[in-house]
């Protein structure tokens, strides 16, 4: 069973497909202006985040806050049926007439105006963050677990906007409905170009569709253009930049001296990853020990804000000596909770931090997206 959700497409805003052979049977949609996509984006606007580029931010603050908002969401804005299916109150939302996501009467709901991307967050927006997120895992784990029993499907592939709230995926994952889970890595707008290449390959040229379940096909989504070592030195000569060519093991040994060490590494090789995620061919490392790391990284490389996480990577045979999880996860597309027994008891100063950005050390490292 594929399950697309998304803002919105031509019209279909989540559609369900059954996959069989090189063909796909569309069997249910839902359309514009009905859209968990567009749900989403709505509070990502309300919180004074940038829509259609910070819904990864929405979701990264939700641990911060609790969800308080739940049942006003599900009462006022949204109709949600016990298969999943539901309709938006449209009265609460301005994107298919006006210039904004949500209008005065979404104000007066919740009591506040939209946040401005410059004013401060505060309790009450990680409150509305982590309410809406409730909300969006509710409705899909309601979707997956009616359609599981409908189709009597045992392998779910996720696409859409929607299928990068690794959170969701995570829960779909640990449900139980489906044996075997698929993300696709780029299933954003930028996805696009890779469908419409395999409907082409599948369904005009009529190609056989040939899976070999041991290996992975997206080849680890290291899609994108490669340059040599002797390119490289040329570009940084250009540059008038001061380096040094090291052998590969001296390579490996600078490298992890530097990061027990405390410092940070931009590693660069091979070919760049498609997608949304950085999956180790253009990747900012650094040392998961450190508390302070999380901080450093945000405020003094990437200038971002201090809530947002980093994904762990660890080696695929030590996965579960550290999170609850036994799936695979290349694509930083499921989060996990670490092992109770590799959690610290916060202090009570600590305590004090939680729903603060600067408190993101203690409370991010219970669960967090994986890669393996």
């Amino acid at each position: 069973m594929v399950l697309t959700m998304d803002g919105a497409g031509e019209w279909a805003t989540t559609s369900v497909a059954l996959g069989k052979g090189n063909r796909l049977e569309f069997i249910k949609e839902i359309h514009f202006p009905h859209s968990l996509g567009l749900l989403y984006s709505a509070f990502t606007y309300y919180t004074g985040f940038r829509v259609n580029s910070g819904e990864y931010k929405l979701m990264g603050l939700a641990p911060y806050g609790e969800p308080k908002y739940v049942d006003l969401i599900l009462d006022n804005l949204l109709d949600l049926k016990s298969d999943g299916s539901f309709r938006l109150n449209m009265g609460y939302f301005d994107y298919c007439i006006g210039s904004t996501m949500t209008n005065c009467r979404f104000n007066v709901l919740f009591g506040q105006p939209a946040r401005k991307s410059e004013q401060c967050l505060t309790q009450f927006h990680m409150d509305v963050a982590a309410s809406i997120q409730r909300v969006l895992e509710q409705v899909v784990l309601k979707m997956t677990r009616s359609l599981a029993v409908e189709t009597g499907m045992r392998s779910l592939c996720l696409a859409g906007g929607v299928a990068l709230n690794c959170v969701v995926n995570g829960k779909i994952l640990r449900d139980g409905c489906f044996e075997r889970l698929w993300i696709q890595p780029a299933s954003g707008d930028a996805g696009g170009s890779l469908g419409a290449a395999l409907a082409a390959y599948y369904f005009y040229a009529n190609q056989p569709r040939i899976v070999n379940p041991s290996s992975d096909s997206m080849h680890g989504a290291y899609l994108g253009p490669e340059f040599t070592c002797a390119d490289t030195e040329q570009r940084l000569q250009a540059e008038g930049a001061v380096f040094t060519v090291l052998d590969d093991r001296c390579l490996i040994d600078r490298s992890a001296t530097a990061l027990e060490e405390g410092k940070t590494l931009g590693w660069f090789q091979g070919r760049m990853e498609f997608g949304p995620r950085a999956l180790g061919a253009r990747s900012i490392l650094g040392d998961a020990r450190s508390p302070a790391m999380q901080s450093v990284l945000n405020l003094k490389v990437k200038y971002r804000e201090s809530f947002r996480p980093f994904a762990p990577s660890v080696l695929r045979e030590d996965l579960m000596e550290w999170f609850e999880l036994d799936a695979d996860s290349p694509y930083m597309l499921l989060v996990a909770d670490a092992l109770e027994s590799r959690r610290w008891e916060m202090t009570p100063e600590e305590q004090k931090l939680f729903g603060k950005p600067s408190g993101a050390p203690a409370v991010q490292s219970l669960s967090t997206p994986v890669s393996t």
